[in-house]
């Protein structure tokens, strides 16, 4: 087979089993999300689909390298296929659930399920790949404390590896 021949073979492959690594309400919300981005409707996200999302963000700073960077992320333009495998290898690159719960349960030796964010906040800031105090306060923003200050850490887990909530599946 010519290299030009096994190349479109693997690019097929490759475009056909990213369908199958989500299921259809995933791909759907991934179309959703696809078409805000894609502000000029020609299906294709571009810099200034990139510059105009960032915006609607509001983030109005975002400098031209900034968007090449991120643009130079995918192997051509950005069709919705592209889209949707920049994603799927992002979240290859995610530990199963089993791992990253197995992390915070040396900080839960009873198996509650929660820890305190104080607690994990020093240890996010004082061990190994060490947080910052922007980086906690990200997570606790995109993540809560409940009213005691608590982390549901295997709520949290779930979220890194499902993308939602258990309590919003129904």
């Amino acid at each position: 087979m010519s290299p030009k021949k096994a190349k479109k073979k693997q690019s097929a492959e490759a475009s056909s089993n990213v369908f199958s690594m989500f299921e259809q309400a995933q791909i759907q919300e991934f179309k959703e999300a696809f078409t805000i981005m894609d502000q000029n409707r020609d299906g294709f996200i571009c810099k200034n689909d990139l510059r105009d999302t960032y915006a609607a963000l509001g983030r109005l700073n975002v400098s031209n390298d900034e968007l090449d960077e991120m643009l130079k992320m995918a192997p051509g333009p950005i069709n919705f296929t592209i889209f949707l495998c920049m994603f799927g290898e992002k979240l290859k690159g995610t530990d199963p659930e089993e791992t990253i719960l197995n992390a915070f349960k040396i900080f839960d030796p009873e198996g509650t399920g929660i820890l305190k964010g104080e607690e994990i906040k020093y240890h996010l800031m004082s061990q190994a790949d060490k947080f910052n105090e922007t980086e906690v306060t990200q997570m606790y923003e995109n993540f809560p404390l409940d009213v005691a200050g608590n982390l549901d850490y295997k709520n949290l887990c779930y979220v890194i590896t499902h993308g939602e909530d258990k309590e919003d599946k129904d």
